[in-house]
């Protein structure tokens, strides 16, 4: 089985004749977290795709998912609601752009509110 996970990692080649080629595997490496006064966060309201219910969005982070989601954890217990922290993003649910604008400044984040 270890031998059909790591076929997903090479890149492009299927099979060489080469007895000397070495496959180049795919090496996902994390971004590196920037410093919190060097984030450009964007904090907006959204409700597309999610039955009506309203989110409140965080966009623009750059570092690693830990930090992502340490970040999303603050900002939830800070809120007292649930929310999740994937791909970039912060979704916390309801109306609460104030107060996570409010957290993430008081953090050293340069954030600003985006929309209505």
């Amino acid at each position: 089985m270890s031998r059909k996970n790591n076929r997903k990692d090479r890149s492009g080649v299927v099979f060489s004749t080469n007895p000397d080629f070495d496959y180049e595997y795919n090496s996902e490496e994390e971004a590196a977290t920037l410093p919190p006064g060097q984030q450009q966060l964007k904090v907006m309201l959204d409700k597309k795709k999610r039955g009506g219910k309203q989110v409140t969005l965080v966009e623009g982070f750059v570092g690693s998912n830990d930090d992502l989601k340490a970040l999303g954890k603050v900002l939830k217990s800070k809120c007292g609601v649930g929310g999740t922290a994937k791909d970039g993003e912060i979704l916390i649910q309801g109306d609460f752009r104030d107060k996570v604008l409010e957290v993430l400044q008081a953090n050293g984040y340069k954030a600003k509110k985006v929309g209505g």
